[in-house]
């Protein structure tokens, strides 16, 4: 079997297990089929751009969570914007984790807000690595002469 095949074979496989681990949803499909030869990077500058979100915003909840006097509304705004990007991009687990983020501003829940702060740092921090390998492989696919093969999940 040639290295092409084999690339893409890797790559067909690694997206088919970020979809099994819950870590994209088919969002993430939707927005591959938006990309075409037009636009042949339409993805990964979506991606890149909900990366830099998402710390902004992970840095402006860390911020917000550290004042004596918590702004919950302030922080479930911030919540409710990543988890909106986070939905966009199909980041799944992160989603997940800003509903329980939001039911503890709701609540005022300070303990609650700070466990899952670090939970969605966490979670952004695998999707954010796992997501820049696919880019990678993709590349790798591409640079052998291969094509990527949509959709691949």
């Amino acid at each position: 079997m040639d290295s092409v095949v084999l690339l893409q074979r890797q790559l067909v496989d690694y997206t088919a297990q970020l979809f099994n681990e819950g870590f994209l949803d088919d969002q993430f499909n939707q927005l591959q089929q938006l990309q075409d030869e037009s636009n042949p990077d339409f993805v990964v500058e979506v991606v890149t751009l909900f990366f830099e979100d998402s710390e902004r915003l992970l840095n402006e909840l860390a911020k917000a969570l550290e004042q004596q006097s918590i702004d919950y509304r302030k922080i479930d705004a911030h919540v409710h914007q990543l988890k909106g990007s986070s939905s966009s991009i199909g980041a799944q687990r992160v989603q997940k984790v800003c509903i329980a983020f939001r039911n503890y501003c709701e609540e005022r829940n300070i303990e609650g807000c700070q466990k899952c702060l670090q939970q969605v740092k966490n979670e952004y921090s695998l999707v954010k690595t796992k997501l820049e390998t696919l880019f990678k492989l993709e590349q790798q696919v591409l640079a052998a002469g291969g094509s990527i093969p949509w959709p691949m999940q």
